[in-house]
C-alpha cells in the first residue's frame, strides 16, 4: 500500500524514497514513497468469511458503487471480483484493512452509502484524510468486521485501465 501512496522515486532498496530508511525509530511517512508504479505487488486477496450471502450483499454493493460491478462473478461457495476472493471460512474468518480504488469523490459517497444499506457499519463517513494531499477516503466494517476503505486520491493519468494478462 505505501508504494501505491507516494509521490517520490525510491532512491534504492531498503529506502523509501528520498524520505529516512525505514526501520523501527523512522516509519515511512506515505509523501516519502514513490506513486510512478501501482498493481504490481499483490497477486491476490483471499477473505474467508463468516455468511458468504451477507458479504456478497455487501461488496457488491461496493464494486457497484465504483463503478466495477463488471469485474464481479461467483461460483459455488464463492464470489471474486480480479484479484479478490471471498469463501466462507470453515474456521476462522480473515481480518484486513482493504483499500478499493475509487475514480472520483462522488464514487466514494456513493461507496459509504451503498456499503451501508447493504449490511456496512460505518467506520469513518467520506472526507479528507491526512495521508497525503487529495486523500479523500471513507471506511465501513463489512458483515465480519474487516475495515473496507474507497479511497480516491486525487486526479491521476493511468498508463492503462487495467492489466490484461495473456497466459502462455
Amino acid at each position: 500500500m505505501l508504494a501505491a501512496l507516494s509521490r517520490k522515486p525510491i532512491a534504492s532498496a531498503g529506502r523509501l524514497g528520498s524520505g529516512p530508511a525505514l526501520g523501527p525509530q523512522s516509519p515511512a511517512r506515505l509523501t516519502d514513497i514513490d506513486m510512478d508504479h501501482c498493481g504490481r505487488l499483490l497477486d491476490h486477496v483471499h477473505l474467508r468469511v463468516s455468511d458468504l450471502a451477507a458479504s456478497r450483499r455487501f461488496y457488491r454493493a461496493a464494486l457497484e458503487a465504483i463503478g466495477r460491478l463488471e469485474a464481479f462473478g461467483e461460483a459455488e461457495g464463492c464470489f471474486f471480483a480480479d484479484e479478490f476472493y471471498v469463501d466462507k471460512a470453515e474456521g476462522r474468518v480473515s481480518h484486513v484493512h482493504l483499500a478499493f480504488q475509487a475514480r472520483s469523490e462522488d464514487e466514494v459517497r456513493r461507496f459509504h452509502a451503498m456499503t451501508l444499506s447493504a449490511g456496512g457499519r460505518d467506520h469513518g463517513g467520506p472526507g479528507p484524510r491526512h495521508y497525503h494531499p487529495g486523500y479523500y477516503a471513507a471506511f465501513v466494517l463489512d458483515p465480519d468486521g474487516n475495515n473496507i476503505e474507497a479511497v480516491y486520491h486525487g486526479p491521476t493519468q493511468r498508463s492503462a485501465d487495467s492489466v490484461e494478462v495473456t497466459r502462455l
